[in-house]
């Protein structure tokens, strides 16, 4: 499933290609993802410009004039640039939805269906009210992510630290994968409630998000199974994990073999030496 880094490695490749050009029609041939495409859509969006293209957590913001279009690459999701000259690729059974420009497809793709396309108006409010980013933690990037706020947003909690972090009621875009990745780095063992981890410890794992998400975002991604980016490479941060999917191999720091339990019907990796 695209993640943080994924999601942001996606529109760094998108926004040189969209930003101050014009979409000349949209083109939807699955109406039906994890919720249905605002039918008006292709007549909302054919003539208008794409100022810029913005990340909340995983949602991809295309401002224009009249609103945002809303993206979330679901598990499975996919935008590629394709040039539309001398004509336009071949569309593929998963193929959903092609933004067309005038040389260039913006093409969604999506083998799962669990992604979504959606319309927010200017005349509804600023695209951060919409019901779906109106509740999101903080941007790991940002100045308001530190370790003190999640110690303070932790007290007296039992749920796991690690199940702490996937809520995105605290930061938002650490998923399954870089949580793993970021504990490790922190030394922070997954099971420890998350009322119980001092605040020496988080502002640890505050620096571990902030260059395990860097890291990632540097590297392309992560690609396990279906994620690529704009241009159709693959990332690679999957050949630098310290834990996660690496069960039974020993810990890059200490030797110990990793350990995999499942949490919340997810799976964790860690290292029990490292991270005690």
């Amino acid at each position: 499933m695209p993640e943080l880094p994924e999601v942001e490695v996606t529109r760094r490749g998108i926004e040189p290609f969209v930003a101050g050009r014009r979409v000349e029609r949209v083109d939807i041939r699955t109406p039906a993802l994890r919720w249905p495409i605002p039918a008006h859509l292709s007549r909302t969006m054919k003539a208008l410009k794409i100022d810029k293209v913005e990340r909340r957590g995983k949602y991809l913001l295309f401002e224009t004039s009249d609103g945002w279009l809303i993206v979330h690459l679901g598990m499975t999701g996919t935008l590629r640039v394709l040039r539309n000259v001398p004509r336009p690729p071949e569309a593929a059974k998963h193929d959903h939805i092609d933004l067309i420009f005038d040389d260039f497809i913006l093409r969604f793709r999506d083998p799962r269906r669990f992604g979504a396309v959606l319309w927010h108006a200017r005349e509804d409010g600023d695209v951060l009210v919409h019901p779906l980013l109106a509740g999101l933690g903080v941007e790991p990037f940002s100045a308001g992510f530190s370790g003190a706020l999640m110690y303070r947003m932790t007290r007296g909690r039992k749920v796991s630290v690690k199940q702490a972090l996937l809520a995105g009621t605290m930061v938002v875009g650490v998923g399954n994968i870089y949580a793993s990745e970021s504990l490790f780095r922190a030394g922070i063992r997954p099971t420890v409630a998350a009322g119980r981890v001092s605040l020496v410890r988080y502002d640890l794992l505050a620096g571990a998000v902030r260059a395990t998400l860097a890291d990632a975002i540097e590297k392309g991604g992560s690609t396990l199974r279906d994620f690529v980016g704009s241009n159709g490479e693959s990332g690679y941060f999957q050949l630098d994990y310290f834990v996660y999917d690496r069960v039974g191999l020993p810990c890059h720091v200490c030797g110990t073999a990793i350990k995999h339990i499942v949490q919340g019907q997810r799976s964790t990796y860690f290292c029990p030496r490292c991270q005690r």
